[in-house]
């Protein structure tokens, strides 16, 4: 399987060395390394120019944000199967060739989930791969737990953007990342495009991947995009027969959402969780018209849809 990794960086080039060294590393050499630099005002250009003459490096003239960057180089992509790799991480050496054991082994998977564990604290999951709960709410699996092989399993719902890989045939199919996402949750609504398409996504438990975790992005730019987002997912992916089920809890959930933010309004994050919040709702009109197109796509069952889904 040949396997093209597309790396978004902004400013990063204090991460990109130990990252680009990684991949020199791989015991599977990738087919191709894509650098994607959303106008970035470091070296991040001469670094790797100069360092990693191997990389093909694509330089867009204004920050179009991670999925703009990532949409960029998946495009460019050649290989089977692309891989997207946050710049602040350091793949172990056998990661490409514990994916493609993956996806040999799960013929029925579009897309594989690394285990990405943290940077600094290297026996600790930071993703396991994705869940979304039945409360409308996504999340990684295994998050700051120690890491005993306990969320080693075959299949999980999505995988974490941040070392996510999928085969060129599905995307082909389903589309890239929806980039009126932007920043957070695109690889979440990715996921439930290919779940609803009947796409399966396996869990690389030996694919490890060691990342510092919003190193290059969060704070109050995240809890915008997460309190935008998370409403934005419900009203595009989420098939009717869960919105009617659990509606209750999935309105609990967002309440809760709202008053913890509430409660911390001085905090710059809080607040702009609550405009995050108020943007999402403003915009349910549109995401609605957006939502047709993806149910329409639809190929597995409720009984299939059920399970894929957490408490």
């Amino acid at each position: 399987m040949l396997i093209s990794v597309v790396i978004p960086t902004y400013n990063g080039a204090h991460h990109m060395h130990t990252c680009l060294m990684a991949l020199r590393r791989q015991t599977l050499v990738p087919h191709e390394v894509i650098v994607v630099d959303n106008a970035s005002r470091d070296d991040t250009r001469a670094m790797i120019t100069q360092d990693f003459p191997e990389v093909n490096f694509i330089q867009l003239p204004t920050n179009r944000l991670f999925t703009g960057a990532c949409n960029t180089g998946m495009k460019a992509a050649s290989g089977d199967a692309i891989a997207l790799l946050n710049n602040d991480t350091e793949a172990d050496e056998h990661w490409l060739e514990n994916i493609a054991k993956t996806f040999a082994a799960h013929p029925d998977a579009g897309f594989v989930a690394s285990k990405l564990r943290l940077f600094d604290k290297r026996d600790h999951i930071h993703s396991a791969g994705d869940f979304y709960s039945v409360r409308g709410v996504p999340g990684n699996r295994g998050a700051w737990q120690p890491d005993h092989g306990q969320f080693d399993s075959d299949y999980v719902f999505g995988a974490c953007g941040a070392a996510s890989v999928y085969k060129r045939t599905m995307l082909d199919e389903i589309g890239l990342l929806d980039d009126r996402f932007q920043f957070s949750c695109e690889d979440v609504d990715l996921a439930w495009r290919a779940q609803l398409a009947g796409y399966k996504c396996a869990f690389a438990r030996d694919a490890v991947v060691y990342h510092k975790v919003s190193a290059t992005g969060g704070g109050v730019l995240n809890s915008y995009y997460d309190g935008r987002n998370f409403i934005w997912l419900l009203a595009k992916d989420v098939p009717s027969e869960i919105l009617r089920q659990h509606w209750r809890q999935i309105l609990r959930e967002q309440w809760g959402i709202t008053r913890a933010a509430l409660q911390a309004w001085r905090g710059e994050a809080a607040r702009m969780r609550l405009k995050g919040q108020l943007a999402g709702l403003i915009g349910l009109p549109r995401v609605l018209g957006w939502r047709r197109a993806t149910q329409a796509t639809r190929r597995i069952d409720q009984s299939t849809l059920q399970k894929l889904l957490s408490d």
